[in-house]
């Protein structure tokens, strides 16, 4: 009996697909801690080389840890029910800890580290521990359990690092690297083993939209950067014209991710075997799809506040770097969906690199154009080559082998 009851948590054939109005209210914490991140990335844009990558690095380390919090409820969202109260009393909880982490993000490896590491550790101990105590005696209990210990031998580490001005950024790695590895092995415990993302049954449909979904995200912070930034400054025609620029990279980046690929991850999760090794790996490139976005929007600040200054080398990490790490991303997503290189993107890849040199000489504006130039290029190499073609269907090769003997973690 107790088992039937937790099982009721359980997703099944007949829950809907799409994502809940409960995710898209979850979502809008995201919008707000996205904007931390590259508030965080400006504020030492303006340092030497050497600080500028350190600076980046830690930023880095904070949005790791947004993406873990988001990846992990989506995964939840989409394999319990999300009408469920219990479901329902994780995912706005874990909204409430986001919050946190994205208030305190912007100086949490100073004086708000130990909120920050509060709100994360209290999630992802929390979290798993509420899911397993809701399943009773259900076999999927295993499952929430592994991730809450993997969560707690890590916790230690995050609160020392909390406490410890010294070591904190070491020992913030050293626990992000636990458990990004845990997720990577699937949570490995004695005498009870794994359970490995790929071998999850998964809702594809909705773990598709999650995942178009925090890309859309990721473009809906750049449109606040550009809206911002330009209504903070005296209206000019300089800044008129960095700010329409900035807005078309924007919607090229959107159109390039959506044309096809975008389209039909859906479908290629239905059609895969293994659909959790496909979602497993798409959601690794979405990660790096969104660093661009993100990074992106960081260069978007900086040439509409000073349009005509010459780009400087840290500028162009953002300016020409966001961009370029988008498609490389898009080029991965490609090979995911319909299992070729996309000679586009790659090509567009190329073009900003070669063109780094000459873009360091000539002002800001003038790189933030050449760089909408080369994607204005790619979307419409797209379009010609889809021209009086049928539509394709999603030919992915990543999950394509059949269930092993034992099947996939129900």
């Amino acid at each position: 009996m107790t088992e039937q009851r937790g099982g009721a948590l359980l997703r099944t054939a007949s829950s809907p697909g799409r994502a809940t109005f409960l995710e898209l209210f979850f979502d809008l914490v995201f919008v707000f801690a996205l904007t931390r991140v590259s508030q965080r990335l400006i504020n030492g844009v303006d340092g030497s080389a050497g600080a500028v990558a350190a600076d980046v690095g830690r930023t880095l380390l904070l949005f790791l840890v947004l993406w873990q919090v988001w990846t992990i409820t989506t995964w939840v969202t989409s394999r319990y029910e999300p009408e469920r109260a219990v479901i329902q009393v994780v995912v706005v909880g874990t909204m409430f800890g986001s919050l946190v982490l994205g208030v305190t993000l912007p100086r949490a490896l100073e004086e708000r580290a130990l909120p920050f590491a509060l709100a994360y550790v209290v999630v992802m101990v929390g979290r798993p521990l509420l899911i397993a105590v809701a399943l009773r005696a259900h076999p999927r209990r295993l499952v929430p359990l592994r991730l809450a210990v993997w969560a707690g031998v890590s916790a230690p580490l995050w609160i020392a690092g909390a406490l410890m001005p010294g070591p904190r950024l070491a020992l913030w790695v050293v626990a992000l690297a636990v458990d990004h590895l845990g997720t990577f092995l699937g949570w490995p415990l004695p005498w009870i083993g794994a359970s490995r993302i790929r071998q999850w049954l998964v809702a594809g449909e909705h773990l598709a939209e999650r995942y178009q979904q925090i890309f859309l995200i990721a473009l809906g912070e750049s449109i606040l950067v550009i809206g911002v930034t330009y209504s903070g400054k005296e209206f000019s025609g300089d800044a008129a014209v960095a700010f329409t620029i900035s807005f078309v990279i924007t919607a090229l980046l959107w159109r390039i991710y959506f044309y096809r690929a975008g389209h039909l991850l859906a479908e290629a999760l239905r059609m895969a075997g293994t659909p959790g090794r496909l979602a497993e790996s798409a959601a690794q490139t979405h990660l790096f799809m969104v660093l661009g976005v993100l990074s992106a929007a960081v260069g978007y600040e900086l040439v509409i506040a000073h349009p005509y200054d010459t780009a400087r080398p840290n500028w162009l990490v953002f300016v020409v770097g966001g961009p370029a790490l988008f498609l490389a991303a898009r080029s991965r997503f490609e090979y995911e969906i319909f299992g070729r290189v996309s000679r586009p993107r790659l090509a567009g890849l190329l073009a900003l690199v070669l063109l780094l040199p000459a873009l360091a000489t000539v002002p800001a504006m003038f790189a933030l154009g050449a760089v909408a130039l080369v994607l204005a290029l790619v979307a419409f190499a797209d379009a010609r080559r889809a021209w009086h073609r049928p539509p394709e269907s999603s030919a992915s090769p990543i999950g394509r082998e059949a269930l092993g003997e034992g099947g996939p973690e129900a």
